[in-house]
């Protein structure tokens, strides 16, 4: 039988390869590694691969719309969570003292904790409409209630301080906290009407009423010789003024000039000097000036990297003066040790970030001031109690934000965070995102899986996608 004539670029059959055979390594196509060159390739870019591909991913979950709105309800709610704990344990040793059951602070400070979860939810609800209509009334009643304090008969007086109105029974009232919160609500709404005038940009407008509104609280807080709360309302002041765009002469003047008025009070009291020669301090000192300095660098020494358990303190067995209320951080420190002190850091980090991107993100010029100075605030008030702590600031009396055993500061401090969730779920991206989750119409959707905000994935009868 004639063989088969060849056609033009036809390769015999003896050298063509069988059905389903593998060609020989000369004849695969060139360019393609080897299986072994491929893994030694990729087994040697592997860890920049991965760390690259994880920076990615972290990016992206950062640039979520919704990343904000749950850093500040996660992290402010753990921080309330532990500090309850933390309340139950460095508080119950100060109550079987004092004669009472072992969890009366707890129970004070849990009652405070659902009060100020309902003012959170009620703050997270309301529109930025009816927050600015409620500045001036909220700065006409604390104002009110500032002057009350001092008031004979009225103010009652606590350690040394009269800054307090008594509640009856076991519950007193701080006014001076609310402050706070009310110099950020109005302070931001008059920026805001102002930069709408595009009156900012002097600096009579910029300062007036600003800043003597703001010396007006200082100073009925000053009365009652509360140090520390004014250092957060000056703090706040200042935030306010930054984001406003101030100057930088102008801020600097005001800062020299607050920085001058400190130092006089300063001088001018035999107690605050002797808190100022204890930053740093490793003794007790001359007539144990500096007792409550060093107990709580004990206390944080003792705890090493894991602590010595929850509820183990030594230092709160009456050593360690106010453990439940401004140095509960020291507490921490010896029963979680250096995990838990970074664990409360970290959140507090993330919180503050949060209430930045908020301010940072937004267009609306009353919602960059107020989640503004709500983070100046929280973030400075926490600076400045753990930094007391640590020895290397001086010790002002002011309470750990959402932590430290106190209704008067908590129950404000939980409105403010319900005003920065407020602010994060207006943001335009994020308020797409939760319409998304939403039923249209009260009812569930059904057939549908929603995997992510640009895609849709309808179920099948078999489960098969």
């Amino acid at each position: 039988m004639p063989a088969k004539q060849m056609l033009p670029g036809r390769r015999p059959s003896a050298d063509r390869p069988a059905k389903g055979a593998r060609a020989p390594k000369a004849a695969r196509t060139p360019g393609r590694l080897r299986p072994a060159a491929r893994a030694g390739r990729s087994a040697a870019g592997g860890p920049l691969a991965g760390l690259r591909r994880t920076q990615r991913q972290l990016r992206r979950a950062w640039d979520r719309p919704l990343t904000a709105y749950y850093l500040i309800f996660g992290s402010s709610l753990l921080i309330t969570v532990l500090g309850l704990v933390m309340v139950y344990s460095a508080s119950m040793i100060k109550a079987l003292q004092l004669g009472l059951g072992d969890a009366y602070f707890f129970k004070k400070q849990f009652l405070a904790a659902l009060i100020g979860t309902g003012l959170l939810l009620l703050a997270s609800r309301m529109p930025v409409k009816l927050h600015r209509a409620l500045s001036y009334p909220v700065l006409a009643g604390t104002l009110f209630l500032m002057v009350l304090v001092q008031v004979p008969g009225i103010g009652v007086s606590v350690n040394g301080n009269q800054n307090w109105i008594s509640l009856g029974g076991p519950f007193m009232l701080q006014p001076s906290e609310f402050g706070k919160l009310a110099l950020i609500l109005w302070g931001a709404d008059l920026l805001a009407r102002k930069g709408e005038k595009d009156l900012l940009s002097q600096w009579k407008h910029l300062l007036v009423p600003l800043v003597p509104v703001t010396f007006l609280l200082l100073g009925l807080i000053m009365l009652g010789g509360d140090m520390g709360t004014a250092m957060i309302l000056g703090a706040v002041l200042f935030g306010l003024l930054w984001l406003a765009g101030a100057p930088t002469r102008m801020f600097a003047a005001v800062l020299a000039f607050a920085g001058v008025l400190v130092v006089l009070l300063i001088k001018t009291s035999p107690h605050r000097m002797d808190r100022l020669e204890c930053i740093g301090a490793t003794e007790p000192g001359k007539n144990d000036l500096c007792w409550q300095a060093v107990h709580g660098i004990y206390a944080l020494a003792s705890g090493g990297w894991f602590g010595s358990g929850l509820g183990a303190s030594v230092e709160k067995w009456g050593q360690l003066p106010e453990a439940h209320t401004d140095f509960i951080f020291a507490i921490t420190g010896e029963e979680l040790g250096l995990a838990g002190t970074l664990s409360v850091l970290a959140l507090f980090a993330a919180l503050g970030y949060a209430g930045i991107r908020v301010a940072g993100r937004t267009e609306d010029p009353f919602v960059r001031f107020a989640a503004g100075g709500v983070t100046t605030w929280i973030t400075a008030q926490a600076v400045i109690n753990i930094g007391a702590v640590l020895g290397l600031l001086p010790i002002a009396g002011v309470p750990l934000p959402l932590f430290s055993y106190g209704g008067s500061a908590l129950l404000p401090t939980m409105f403010a965070v319900g005003l920065l969730i407020a602010f994060a779920r207006e943001e335009p991206a994020a308020r797409a995102a939760l319409a998304m989750r939403k039923p249209k119409n009260g009812r569930q959707r059904t057939g549908q899986r929603w995997k992510s905000m640009r895609r849709r994935v309808k179920k099948r009868p078999s489960g098969e996608r």
